[in-house]
């Protein structure tokens, strides 16, 4: 069992959503990537959600977790909050959890514009620590192709 995580920009285009939810399938099926790890802020993220759990549908073998920052102060479908968050100060709790979540994906799928910024942060230590990350860029969506690194 293998686990995937997300890393995107929060205004991520929605014409991105069937290219990401066709690298989920090929995680699946080619690389036996059953456990999704996602957050919980913008568009990216609401896009990796859904495209798991429609997959989830074929593929019950698919496991879904929204892997929150904060203590919620309603219920979340699929969510977990990492052992420990709960000591880490407000501020750093997003960056406490992301860490979190790389450390427990073998894979990582991102969509970045800009070599700045968390989704472009989290990407290069993606890599530091040898995971496989699948990137998709605007100019990778404009011209088909797709960047692998491991």
């Amino acid at each position: 069992m293998f686990a995937c995580t997300f890393f995107g920009h929060g205004d991520s285009p929605d014409s991105l959503f069937p290219i990401l939810k066709e690298k989920i399938l090929n995680l699946l099926i080619h690389h036996q990537v059953t456990v999704f790890y996602v957050r919980t802020h913008g568009n990216f993220d609401t896009m990796a959600y859904r495209a798991t759990k429609e997959l989830q549908v074929e593929y019950p073998v698919i496991r879904v977790y929204r892997v929150l920052a904060y203590m919620p102060n309603e219920e979340i479908a699929d969510s977990i909050l990492p052992e420990g968050i709960e000591l880490v100060y407000p501020k750093y709790a997003i960056s406490w959890r992301n860490k979190w979540m790389l450390d427990h994906a073998d894979y990582v799928i991102a969509y970045t514009t800009h070599n700045y910024g968390g989704a472009a942060k989290y990407v290069k230590q993606a890599n530091r620590k040898c995971k496989t990350v699948i990137i998709f860029s605007a100019f990778i969506l404009k011209n088909n192709i797709f960047a692998l690194s491991r």
